[in-house]
């Protein structure tokens, strides 16, 4: 097994789903096989300009590969499926240059040039080395170690999360640590505050708080719209940055963000006062500045949906 990467634009003529699946031609199809049940980082090309300046040109996600099938609609092409517990955004993107030099080692022409035959490439193949120097820049100051681990813990980590012991085989401590990191919901939790608290720039979403204790820690927290036990992944457009109680309230319908971004209040609320003098000004959400981090509509309604919220 291998890592690769996997490049998708904003525009993409492709039917990718990000975090769901991948859609490739058949020229890729070696090249994705190897990766089945190794993992991917994403990334976004230099031109793509549907989403911000900062984010072209760079890694944005990791996930693990699952099984591909053919497209039945269009002879030539494939899915490869994202296993969606797996998939995680990075607190920013990681930029293919660093430090004057190409993470990935491929990419690198003569005289420090980009090897465009290479960066043309949809799916590439990336080493250990560069696929571990890019998660280690992909959340900075996420407030988490992960505990040393010995066999057993890493197996039963690894058979929880629905990957069996066969499927590992024999890998250095190094990548032991980082697929263990990867799976542990204690660490991703921490990697997802971050990443969106970053996106919103640690200001709450709703009230329009920005808190900063004497430590520099926010007094914002990181609420998934979809909770991951009803299958919300860890993706920033599923994310809301919350003050604490506000998240209370939001975890448990109290409050809604309604299809045109106003703030909905629930009728079982029974202090509804109080709850409106929390609310911003403008009535509606804070969004963050880039687009690509905006919460996702279906995410969004899914929540009204569940906890019956109606707007007025």
């Amino acid at each position: 097994m291998v890592k690769v990467v996997l490049v998708e634009k904003s525009s993409s003529i492709y039917d990718d789903d990000t975090g769901i699946r991948y859609h490739f031609p058949r020229r890729y199809l070696n090249r994705v096989e190897s990766a089945v049940r190794d993992w991917a980082v994403f990334y976004r090309p230099v031109k793509d300009t549907g989403v911000s300046e900062e984010s072209r040109g760079s890694y944005f996600a990791t996930a693990e590969l699952g099984p591909i099938s053919p497209d039945p609609s269009n002879d030539g092409l494939y899915y490869v499926e994202i296993r969606s517990e797996t998939y995680a955004d990075f607190a920013s993107p990681v930029p293919r240059i660093v430090d004057g030099s190409f993470i990935e080692p491929s990419l690198a022409g003569k005289n420090g040039s980009t090897n465009v035959g290479v960066a043309l490439q949809a799916v590439r193949h990336i080493p250990d080395e560069a696929f571990d120097r890019i998660l280690g820049l992909a959340w900075p100051d996420a407030g988490v170690e992960l505990p040393r681990v010995g066999r057993n813990d890493l197996d039963n980590e690894h058979r929880q999360n629905g990957v069996r012991e066969d499927q590992l085989g024999f890998v250095h401590e190094t990548e032991r640590k980082i697929v263990a990191q990867l799976l542990n919901r204690k660490v991703r939790d921490a990697r997802f505050r971050t990443a969106v608290l970053h996106a919103y720039e640690k200001r709450c979403a709703i009230t329009g708080w920005n808190f900063i204790n004497g430590g520099g820690r926010a007094e914002a927290e990181a609420a998934h719209i979809r909770p991951v036990e009803h299958g919300g992944p860890d993706k920033i457009c599923n994310g809301l940055a919350l003050s604490g109680t506000v998240h209370w309230m939001f975890d448990r319908g109290l409050i809604g963000v309604a299809a045109n971004d106003e703030i909905i209040i629930s009728r079982k609320v029974n202090d509804r006062e109080s709850i409106e003098r929390l609310i911003n000004p403008t009535r509606k959400l804070v969004r963050p500045k880039k687009t690509e981090y905006h919460p996702h509509p279906e995410f969004l309604r899914w929540h009204r949906e569940f906890h019956r919220l109606e707007a007025a």
